[in-house]
């Protein structure tokens, strides 16, 4: 009868054992012992040695033994507390909004030696907060890096979330094909019956709407902000809030202005129950752009308002920069250019105090319009030039070309039809 070989799974501990090591190590000389001595009878000078150095792993008999002589815990030997705490603060920074204090805190612990699991793990958090400030480039270098990693640890919902935010990389930087081509492989293993998080599938649906709308496929971008809004009821009250949010904006963008008004009030109506000021005071601002592209001037300047209030009280000058341009938008429509002048000014003030170049480039073009408005044209061609310098540093290729298309525009006005051609080829180009 033939006999059947068991197969030998490998796993390499060389990390965790080095790890070990260091702090094995570190514990005896506190404790001022010599290998010797802290071998004991139980053990020789050698095997301390071994384990010191990261060549072996010890026993939990082993490490009870030696954790006692040294005065510490078994745990402390086996993980670095202080390590654990420097992540939960990264991860508690990102939590909170605070991206650029969680990408510090994700990179200075990938310097150390990390173990893939946990390298992985870093790597995604910092992924998402690059994400968040706009950074593609090094987003997507980072999450690529996160995927790949647990993909060969076999960890399909971490390599999911990861690959999440590498979507989210890619079409910050353009890249809409290999967005859609990362989100739709997403989707087909959650309808597989991958189980990430409650609310992911519906993350991943309006990441797609988002792609579809980025690349002109306003139809398909609508049928998964569908799907969305029949799945949002499963959530409580708090998600089903920021989801509706997320469908006011995605329905503004594909210029469903109606649809956007009225999801934008029911997802209001939640976060005022729910006291979510920060997530209140965005879709203020949201509602804001939809009330002004319709024509209610009245009902746009009473929310954007209200979001600059609140932003202020707050502190958050990040997102206080949208909310000027926001009611420098509003002052313009009303033509009333000196408040849209100051307001566009303070705006674009606060932007680059909080190194926000998405709201500076946006702050940017808005003073381009008021300077014309009000015939300085010499102001307004400083204004695009400035516009496209800023826009040519960074990833997103329709910002640039909505700016040199404007700039070129004005230039033709203006009797400079030679560089006006170039900014338009150049816009082609992009």
């Amino acid at each position: 009868m033939p006999t059947r070989q068991r197969r030998r799974v490998v796993v390499d501990d060389s990390a965790l054992a080095r790890g070990i090591g260091a702090r094995l190590k570190a514990a005896r000389l506190k404790a001022d012992l010599t290998q010797q001595q802290l071998a004991g009878d139980r053990y020789t000078k050698a095997y301390v040695s071994a384990l010191e150095h990261g060549h072996v792993k010890p026993s939990m008999a082993a490490l009870n033994f030696l954790s006692t002589r040294l005065g510490v815990t078994a745990h402390a030997l086996f993980t670095d507390e202080a390590e654990v705490w420097t992540r939960l603060e990264a991860d508690l920074r990102l939590a909170a909004g605070r991206w650029r204090e969680a990408i510090d805190a994700y990179g200075a612990l990938l310097q150390g030696t990390v173990e893939p699991r946990a390298r992985a793990e870093l790597l995604r958090g910092q992924s998402e907060a690059l994400a968040r400030l706009d950074l593609g480039a090094e987003a997507a270098t980072a999450g690529a890096e996160a995927a790949e990693i647990f993909a060969r640890l076999d960890r399909p919902v971490d390599a999911a979330l990861a690959s999440y935010w590498l979507a989210a990389a890619q079409c910050q930087l353009d890249n809409t094909r290999e967005a859609r081509a990362i989100l739709e492989s997403v989707l087909a293993q959650i309808r597989g019956g991958l189980a990430v998080e409650p609310d992911f599938k519906l993350r991943v649906l309006m990441a797609l709407s988002s792609v579809e709308s980025r690349a002109g496929q306003h139809q398909v971008a609508l049928a998964y902000l569908e799907e969305v809004r029949g799945l949002a009821g499963q959530l409580d009250d708090r998600r089903r809030a920021h989801f509706l949010f997320d469908l006011a904006h995605s329905y503004r963008e594909t210029g469903d202005l109606e649809a956007a008004v009225s999801t934008g009030r029911a997802s209001l109506a939640l976060f005022r129950a729910g006291e979510s000021d920060v997530a209140m005071a965005s879709l203020e601002n949201e509602l804001a752009l939809a009330y002004l592209a319709i024509g209610n001037l009245g009902r746009a300047e009473e929310l954007a308002t209200s979001a600059e209030q609140e932003f202020t009280r707050l502190d958050d000058e990040r997102s206080l920069a949208h909310v000027l341009e926001t009611r420098a938008a509003i002052a313009l429509a009303r033509n009333d250019l000196q408040a849209s002048s100051t307001l566009v000014e303070r705006g674009l003030e606060l932007a680059r105090r909080t190194s926000n170049r998405k709201a500076e480039l946006s702050n940017l073009l808005r003073r381009a319009k008021v300077q014309l408005a009000l015939g300085d044209h010499d102001g307004a061609l400083a204004s695009y030039e400035e516009a496209a310098a800023l826009a040519r540093s960074e990833p997103d290729t329709p910002a640039l070309r909505r700016v040199l298309a404007d700039w070129a525009e004005l230039l033709a006005q203006t009797g400079h039809v030679e560089r006006a051609y170039e900014l338009a080829r150049e816009a082609l180009a992009s």
